[in-house]
């Protein structure tokens, strides 16, 4: 199978997102959040993993986002080896938020 080659505008997007220190920040932390979610997902309930999104990650806290109250206190109940696993693999990891935030909620 061939992968198709990217067009010229998705090149030239590409090559201003590398010139954008804000910007390539950004993709750093939307990257590294998405790293931690993969480490931990295998640990959520089956039932609860539709639920629950990487959110923001910054120097004080990452945040998981989940689309409802059941999903938010379940997951409450697991920070301490969801915690652990994260330190496992050796992030030094800032406090974990849960916040509620329904699938294209715009806030």
């Amino acid at each position: 199978m061939v992968t198709p080659l990217p067009d010229a505008r998705t090149q030239a997007l590409g090559r201003a997102l590398d010139r954008s220190e804000p910007l390539v920040g950004l993709l750093q932390r939307v990257r590294a959040s998405r790293e931690r979610f993969d480490a931990i997902v295998l640990l959520l309930p089956a039932a609860l993993r539709a639920s629950v999104r990487p959110g923001p990650l910054d120097e004080l806290a990452w945040s998981l986002l989940v689309e409802h109250a059941a999903a938010a206190a379940k997951l409450r109940q697991m920070l301490p080896d969801l915690q652990a696993a994260l330190t496992d693999r050796g992030w030094a990891q800032p406090a974990i938020k849960i916040k509620i935030h329904p699938r294209g909620s715009s806030k």
